[in-house]
């Protein structure tokens, strides 16, 4: 017999439609729906990056412009930062959107905003962000399974190189939220740029082979069907669940295959970067040949892009190679003729302060958390290139034109994917929300001014 709380969910997932036939229809609906893309990658500047150090310079505001200089992309009248120059080069392959903006500066609530299009659903006071929780919103490849699962089990959404840990806080819209583990992203946790890289958590038991391990499989299936009746509870058929994810992710062949960074030519990685950003993007591009529908690429730890300190020295080294390793996955796309099929978002949970100041009790200056105004790159996936989109004022503080939010990115991402971003799923309760609560950004596709 089910536990009442257990009764009460099924109950009001029912009364509101979002019991099984309703499910079954969306996701029937999910897959009848005409794609943009087949993949969507995700290059995530955790920190938050500098739009003016890289997208949206600002060379005429003595004040705000810094240490770098400027350079001339192939869209005529636009220029990058010359720490961006592989970028500049293939701007006609880009849509720069520099008027995103929101009202959150801060890391962990920011970052959920960005990786799952949704606001953090705050625990506690209003201004508390809160760590990873199944309270949060899904991530954008857990929602997809969740509408739309693939037919081979794997998740539909795989994260490289590392999750977004700092001691034992975890950040925020890493897994499901409160979809439940059945639809959790696969999240690497080791750097393919290392020469003892491995693929952690596939991996079978040294002697242990698929053919063993699906005996030991029916073998708990036949316990699990004994007298106790573990699978006739919700929570004994979530178990079961996320046994089958996992056999079906450690016996998966395909994605242990494209996680295999050491089957690429050594010419091809060198043209990625021998160094984590490059080597994480060329895995993206292995996992879109597997069309994985979301794949999450973390340009290093959860901080990496917070650069209040030693702004300038750290970016002379992080942009030149996240530069190189986005630059090598668009031409590489596009010479492999997977670019169309594969939307290309770079992006930090919020940008950096105009003005160069030092933070609080510090002497050395830096840039700081800044929500009110930031950029968004965009490339293929049907994305119209050689466009910049919005426009900051002349110091790059705020947008002048109408603004883009994150929710916004959310729901392109669905919408590229062929998944209704209003679509209704339950929360962890059963209360039918929206998936989300954005708008397209509609200027990628037409080129309409804004």
């Amino acid at each position: 017999m089910l536990p009442r709380r257990e009764l009460l969910q099924v109950g009001c997932s029912s009364f509101f439609g979002l019991g099984l036939p309703n499910l079954l229809r969306q996701q029937a609906q999910a897959a009848e729906t005409r794609s943009r893309v087949k993949s969507v990658v995700l290059v995530f500047l955790p920190g938050g990056g500098s739009h003016i150090d890289m997208f949206d310079p600002k060379p005429e505001a003595s004040d705000v412009k810094g240490e770098f200089g400027v350079i001339d992309t192939t869209i005529p009248g636009v220029q990058f930062s010359d720490k961006m120059s592989g970028m500049a080069a293939l701007a006609n392959k880009l849509a720069i959107v520099r008027s995103m903006r929101h009202s959150d500066n801060r890391h962990l609530s920011g970052t959920h905003n960005a990786l799952t299009g949704a606001v953090q659903p705050i625990r506690g006071t209003s201004n508390q962000a809160k760590s990873l929780s199944r309270a949060d919103w899904p991530s954008y490849g857990s929602a997809v399974s969740y509408v739309r699962p693939r037919a081979d089990r794997i998740p539909s959404q795989i994260t490289v190189p590392n999750p977004l840990i700092e001691g034992v806080l975890v950040w925020p819209a890493q897994h499901a939220g409160f979809l439940g583990p059945k639809y959790d992203p696969f999240v690497l946790k080791d750097d393919p740029n290392s020469k003892n890289y491995k693929v952690r958590g596939l991996s079978l038991i040294d002697g242990l082979d698929a053919s063993r391990m699906n005996g030991r499989r029916k073998l708990l299936q036949s316990i699990d069907r004994g007298p106790e009746g573990v699978e006739e509870s919700l929570q004994g058929r979530k178990y079961s669940e996320q046994q089958d994810l996992a056999f079906s992710m450690l016996t998966s062949s395909t994605l242990k295959s494209a996680l295999d960074i050491n089957a690429e030519p050594e010419k091809v990685r060198d043209r990625y970067g021998r160094h984590k950003y490059g080597q994480t993007l060329l895995l993206a591009r292995r996992l879109v040949e597997m069309e994985m529908p979301v794949i999450q690429c973390n340009m290093g730890h959860v901080q990496m892009w917070d650069t209040h300190v030693n702004h300038f020295p750290r970016l002379k080294t992080m942009l030149p190679a996240l530069d190189t390793g986005v630059s090598a996955l668009i031409d590489d796309l596009s010479t492999r003729g997977l670019l169309d099929q594969t939307l290309i978002i770079c992006v930090g949970e919020f940008g950096r302060t105009p003005r160069i100041s030092p933070l609080a009790g510090l002497k050395v200056p830096g840039r700081h958390h800044w929500a009110n105004g930031y950029t968004a790159v965009f490339a293929g996936g049907g994305v119209r290139g050689g466009q910049v989109i919005g426009k900051t004022d002349k110091i790059g503080g705020h947008p002048v034109t109408t603004p883009f939010h994150p929710n916004d990115m959310g729901a392109t991402i669905y919408t590229a994917l062929g998944i209704d971003s209003r679509a209704m799923i339950p929360d962890r309760t059963g209360r039918p929300r929206h998936l989300n609560q954005g708008k397209v950004i509609e200027p990628l596709y037409t080129g309409t001014p804004t």
